[in-house]
This record gives structure tokens, sequence and C-alpha cells, in this order.
């Protein structure tokens, strides 16, 4: 009896600690409540509806970039090794090929002893003429390289999007160089979507000076006439291509124009300011580390940025290099503010102020999105948006609905079937099956897991798994009883030979689902985590607690006889 106590007692927590999990689905509490938990079952986007995003990666401009960094650090560390070279260039950056030029033949040798000497995991010869030696990457460092960015901008969207808080967001690879982006209940889908775009990259760039602006303003609208073309037809990043594009040979090497919005106007398509701008000060969000919203003397919002050690020290420098100048700021080509170098800054601080638009609000905004940008790390890689779908609350809610119809008619009808067919063990396999929905439910909320439509379906089949349980009990006491034993024999043999089958299934289909949810992606891992939270509680409900049930109707209550 003392056994029995203790199991009716971890029964009764059991459901108890299921409701208090589950009620918060039904009742809204406040923050202020004295109601244990307040946590919420995540609704996917099938359900509730909110934003499917593909996004493509330019994995070549990574690469393009990489290429281009290591022939800079090549020819600084070529002739430390007194290597002879004459010229480090690249035709095809994006396919990280690079091509030594050499004076005479017999400077060859030397170089390619470099290559494997310095560069053994990285670059190869795969060709060479009396004067050029043409050097490539590895194939296996070019393919690990571009699936670490993927997965990079991967890491970097999901930091991203859990500033906004989304509950269970899919972002997940597809092919070589999409992103598949899906948000469940995004409230405010445009601001999703900037800050995905947004590719965060931060630049420090000096303004270079031996250009008058007006020359300068002069240059880019002859190049927009002539290529007929201007900033409000075209998108900033294309625009800014293209000017860069048609200036070349017409500002100096080693220079770019970009722009910054003019302050009496909202966006920069309405008005844009050119700086020409030196592209070698090597200074990035990379070497960031932390960017937050602070306030200037007179209250304004502006971000504050913290450099790493490594950061600090590169922008010690380039501050120090450049005193009496300007330094420009510049987010994703766009230039924030161009201030004056007074002085070397150490310590690893900086600022970038956001100007004056006029609106508290609109400032703030931006620089809490900056800051948020800034703050999940610089994409290696622009984004580009190939599709977008937004999946209305309607659709998710008509199908839960259905799903929900289904779910109470099949319900209905194996309750039905039990309550007609075992009386009294169907009325106690009802109840247990209503504990099993309960703590599956309960379990899904506690551990933060999304239900989706495969989810439900994984309910459904939990379900037919928990009445097979219950039937095989009940058939096992009934051969009991046929057999001529009492009600107490036969309650403990039938659920005790009844045991062995109910594991062997369990532990089978336990063994698909952990396959399902390993190899799957989407709505079969859903359906694989429902499956397996089902078949945890369906072992406590169907089994544990039915029997606990039975054993207090036969010892505590004393029933003589149970209809079956």
């Amino acid at each position: 009896m003392d056994g029995l106590r203790w199991r009716s007692i971890l029964a009764a927590l059991g459901i108890a600690a299921a409701l208090v999990w589950v009620v918060p689905n039904v009742v809204s509490f406040g923050e202020n409540s004295w109601w244990p938990s307040k946590q919420k079952l995540n609704y996917g986007l099938d359900i509730q509806g909110g934003l499917h995003l593909v996004m493509g990666v330019d994995v070549d401009g990574v690469v393009r970039e990489s290429t281009n960094r290591l022939i800079a650090a090549l020819k600084v560390e070529m002739p430390k090794e007194n290597v002879k070279v004459a010229d480090i260039k690249s035709e095809k950056p994006e396919a990280g090929e690079i091509t030594f030029v050499v004076a005479q033949a017999s400077d060859k040798a030397a170089v390619e002893k470099f290559i494997a000497d310095k560069h053994p995991t990285q670059l190869q010869v795969v060709s060479s003429t009396d004067t050029t030696i043409l050097a490539r990457y590895f194939d296996a460092y070019l393919n690990d390289y571009k699936n670490r960015v993927i997965q990079q901008a991967i890491e970097t969207i999901r930091n991203r999007i859990d500033e906004f808080g989304v509950a269970e967001p899919s972002i997940s690879q597809q092919g070589a160089n999409r992103i598949l982006v899906q948000l469940p209940g995004m409230a405010d889908a445009e601001k999703a979507k900037q800050l995905i775009n947004t590719t965060a990259k931060l630049d420090f760039m000096i303004v270079d000076t031996s250009m008058q602006q007006a020359t300068l303003q002069n240059l880019v609208n002859e190049a927009e006439k002539a290529g007929n073309y201007n900033l409000q037809s075209m998108k900033y990043s294309e625009y800014v291509a293209k000017i860069n594009e048609d200036l070349k040979g017409k500002i100096p090497e080693k220079t770019a124009v970009y722009f910054e919005k003019a302050g009496n106007v909202t966006t920069i398509d309405a008005g844009a300011i050119p700086h020409l701008l030196r592209t070698d000060t090597d200074l990035g969000g990379g070497s960031l580390d932390d960017a937050f919203v602070g306030y200037d003397q007179y209250g304004a919002p502006q971000v504050s940025l913290n450099f790493n050690a490594a950061g600090a020290a590169k922008f010690a420098d380039l501050t120090g290099n450049n005193v009496g100048k300007q330094m420009a700021i510049v987010l994703d080509k766009i230039v924030k503010s161009a201030p004056s170098i007074r002085d070397r800054i150490a310590g690893g601080s900086a600022v970038i102020t956001l100007g004056s638009t006029g609106d508290r609000n609109k400032s703030m905004d931006e620089a809490k999105m900056i800051s948020t940008s800034l703050r999940a790390g610089a994409l290696p890689a622009s984004l580009e948006q190939l599709e977008e779908r937004r999946v209305g609350p309607t659709l998710g809610a008509d199908a839960l609905h259905k799903a929900m119809m289904g779910a109470y008619a099949g319900a209905a009808l194996i309750v039905l079937f039990m309550l007609v067919y075992y009386k009294t063990m169907g009325a106690v396999a009802s109840l247990s099956l209503a504990v099993n929905i309960l703590s599956l439910f309960a379990l899904m909320t506690s551990m933060g897991f999304t239900l989706t439509l495969p989810g439900i379906a994984g309910i459904a089949l939990t379900i037919g798994f928990a009445v097979d349980a219950n039937v095989l009990i009940n058939e096992r006491i009934r051969d009991e009883i046929r057999m001529g034993h009492g009600i107490q024999v036969a309650i403990k043999e039938g659920y005790s030979r009844a045991m062995s089958a109910i594991i062997d299934a369990n532990a089978t289909t336990a063994a698909t689902a952990v396959v399902l949810l390993y190899f799957g992606t989407g709505p079969v891992r859903g359906f694989a985590v429902t499956l397996l939270i089902g078949i945890i509680t369906s072992l406590f409900a169907n089994v544990f607690v039915s029997k606990v049930i039975v054993d207090n109707m036969v010892y505590k209550f004393n029933f003589k006889k149970i209809a079956v």
C-alpha cells in the first residue's frame, strides 16, 4: 500500500506539473501574476503565418575580396623573404587565381618554393610560362572557405533575428549559395527584412583630399548623364558599383566614391553627397567587440563602438597617421559620418553620429538598427533577396482549425469506442489518454518547441500508439479473467504481460523517430520531435497513470469487479 501511495503522489505531481505548463496557453497571465509559468507554446509558420525569405549569398564576392587581400599580403611578404617578383595580380579573383610576374625565368623557382613553403594548404601552382606563374586555391580549401562563408552568414542572420525575439526561426542552407529564412509569427516583417538584408559591413576609410568636392560632384553628374541612370532608378549597391566603374581612371587609384545621405532628406536616393575615400585602410567590423546606442552631449542618439585589442591598435595607428584628415565611418558603403581626426585615438573606442533628422524617434530607430546589425557581426558576404512569401494568418488558422476538428472527431470516436467496448477500463483508458495529451503539450511548452502541422500529425499518431497500448493491456486482462483469475491477479498479470509488447513497439518507433530527427529537415524534424515526446508521455499516462488509477480502484476503494 505504501508503494501505491507514493505512485499515486508521483502521478498527481506529474499531472499538476503538466497543468502548470499548459494553462498559460489558454489563460493569459500578466508578468506579475502568481502563476509559476508564463511560457506559451510556439506555433510554426504553417499555423500562425509569418515571413518566408530566400536569400542569395554573394560567395564569389567574398572569394574575390579574399584573393585581393592575399595579393596585398604577398606583396609585403615576398620582398621580406628576398623573393624577386615584378608584379602580383589576378585576372579571376572570384576563382581564387593569382598570377605572379617575374622579370626573368631564373626567379620562377624561388617563387614556386615560396608558395610551397608559406602557403602549402592554400595555393597550388597550376601553370607557368617564362615570365609568369599561375597559382590557384586548392579545390578543397576553396570549397571549405565557401561553406564557412555560408555558415557564418546563417549564424549572423540567426543572431540578428534573435534580437527580435522570434520563436524558433528556421534558417537553413539551400544549395551552394542560398539561405532559407522562415520567421513564424513575425509581427514586423518589413523591419525583419531590413535587418536581414543589411550586410552590416563596417569600414573606416580615410577621405582623399586630392580632389575638391565640387569636382567630384561634377564627375558623378557627368557619369550619370553619360550612362543615363541615377540613384532613384537603381538599387544603391548597383548604383555605387556603376559609378565607380564609370569613374575608373578619373579618380586616383585605391579610392572609391561612396555617398552620404544629405541632412535635409529622409532617404539617400533623395539627396546624396559623394565622398572620395581610400580603400586601403583595412579596418572594418571584424575588429569590433561591441556596439550599443549612446547619447551625445545634446542627448541625441548615437552608436558607440568598442574595438578588440587588434582593432584598437589598428585604429590608433590609422588615426595617428592621418591627423588633420577626415575619417569616414562607412556602413554598407554608405557614409554615416566623416569626422576630422584631431589627434591619435587610443583606447579602442569610436562613435557613429547619425546627424540631425529632426525626428528623435527615427534617429533612435536608426541607431538601434545599426547597433543591432553590428553587434550581430558583419556579414562576410552581401545578401540579395531572391524570393519572399508571406504566409497569412488566415491560411494558418484555417489549417489549424481543420486539424483541430479532425483531432476532436478522432478523439471522440476513440473515447466512444473504448467506453462501449471496454466499459470501465475504457473510461480509465480515455482518462489516461487525456493525461497523455495534456503531458505532451506541457513538455512541448516547457522545452520551447514549435508546433507545426506535421507536429499535429505526430500527435495524432501518438494518440494511436497510446490507444494501442491500452488495447493490449485490456485484452490481456480479459485473458486473465477468462482463465478464472480474480480481478487483482488479472490486473497485475494483464499489465505485466502487456509491457513487453508495449516497450518493443515504442522502442522501434523511437528509433525511427531518432533517424528522422537526425537526417530530416524542417517538417520532418517537427514530426519526429512530437513523436518522441509522445512516446514518453504515452508511457507515463497510458501505462503508469492508468495502472495507478486501476490499483486505487482495486486496493483502496475495494472494487470487487471491473467491467472490461
